[in-house]
């Protein structure tokens, strides 16, 4: 397919201002809800995933993109399920990185789990990506396959590699799971730090059925933090990488780590994200089942009128926050996986 052309244009329109004064200039795009892992906290492992008939072409979400862009869209990530496994996404990343080019875009990065890092790395950094963000829970190989399903550790391990040769900075993320790998973190934190990977703590949160009751697994970063200080200097950082992250550097590892904590401390006052999922549907707060679909407006004519004024209606409606809650017996937040919102 080479470079996806499109009759419309990416002429600059006026900026995207939620109802409480934020610029939304970070949209995250599921390209697909399957994935090749079944990770316990995120889905249930006999999925019924989407009939790929309702998935919007790579043209489509191209155009969806773009339309971003023109409203000042200055990063783009491209998440899942597990993004590599979409059939020719490389022609979507590489179409894409025309923003790059002229300077729309800031930056077009992926969240992969590294299954396919090792296939892709190269192709990867050619199309203008340089960041990463890769979801690793475990250094052990038994966990990993534990908590993944279905994952092979050691083609991880390759896709790591392969994506430091290739010369892509790593960050990786790290779900932190009580009594299944609270015991690892500190050992994950020296992998990185090792080779020069940031790392990114999570909590888990509320979504979608998994077979489970989450309050077994739920453990809070504050916790977490208070366990490290006892080893380490972690310093306060401003940084910002368009995220929920709250970054500290660890001094006798001068590497950076990173807390997403939106069940302990609601990160919404800065939040500059909107999530579009693979069938066109875009989610303006992770945490709300309010969405709006650009499938529609979309596909209703060539130009881009429609799909303009189909967001404008989307952002305004933007809450404020999320109120997750974990408590035993109570249902999901949201009832979607977070395979098919993207991570």
């Amino acid at each position: 397919m080479g470079e996806i052309g499109f009759r419309h244009s990416d002429t600059a329109r006026p900026a995207l201002i939620d109802p409480f004064a934020r610029a939304i200039t970070y949209l995250r795009v599921s390209v697909t809800d399957r994935c090749d892992f079944r990770c316990v906290y995120c889905m249930a492992e006999n999925m019924t995933f989407l009939p790929k008939r309702d998935l919007l072409t790579l043209e489509e979400l191209d155009r969806l993109c773009s339309a971003f862009v023109a409203r000042g869209v200055r990063k783009l990530r491209l998440t899942g399920g597990e993004p590599l496994v979409r059939r020719n996404l490389l022609d979507l990343i590489n179409s894409l990185s025309r923003h790059l080019k002229s300077g729309a875009l800031s930056e077009l990065t992926l969240t992969t789990n590294g299954s396919q890092l090792s296939r892709f790395a190269d192709d990867l950094r050619a199309a203008g990506v340089r960041r990463l963000n890769v979801s690793l829970d475990t250094l052990d190989p038994d966990r990993f396959k534990s908590i993944t399903r279905w994952g092979q550790f050691g083609k991880v391990m390759d896709g790591l590699r392969a994506a430091e040769e290739a010369g892509l900075q790593v960050k990786i993320n790290m779900v932190a799971l009580r009594d299944v790998n609270a015991d690892e973190i500190e050992t994950m934190l020296r992998f990185c730090h090792e080779r020069g990977y940031d790392l990114t703590m999570i909590e888990t949160m509320p979504l979608g059925d998994i077979e489970g009751d989450r309050t077994d697994q739920f453990l809070p970063l504050s916790e977490v933090r208070r366990s490290l200080e006892q080893r380490y200097t972690l310093t306060d950082l401003p940084d910002r990488t368009g995220g929920p992250a709250r970054y500290v550097r660890v001094e006798e590892t001068g590497g950076r780590l990173g807390f997403i904590t939106p069940m302990t401390h609601n990160f919404c006052e800065s939040c500059n994200r909107v999530r579009l999922t693979c069938t066109g549907t875009l989610f303006m707060c992770l945490g709300h089942e309010d969405a709006a679909d650009l499938r529609a407006p979309l596909r209703a004519s060539e130009g881009d009128e429609l799909l303009h004024a189909a967001i404008d209606a989307a952002i305004a409606r933007k809450p404020e926050g999320h109120d997750f809650v974990i408590d035993r017996g109570q249902a999901p937040a949201v009832s979607r996986h977070m395979s098919m919102t993207g991570g």
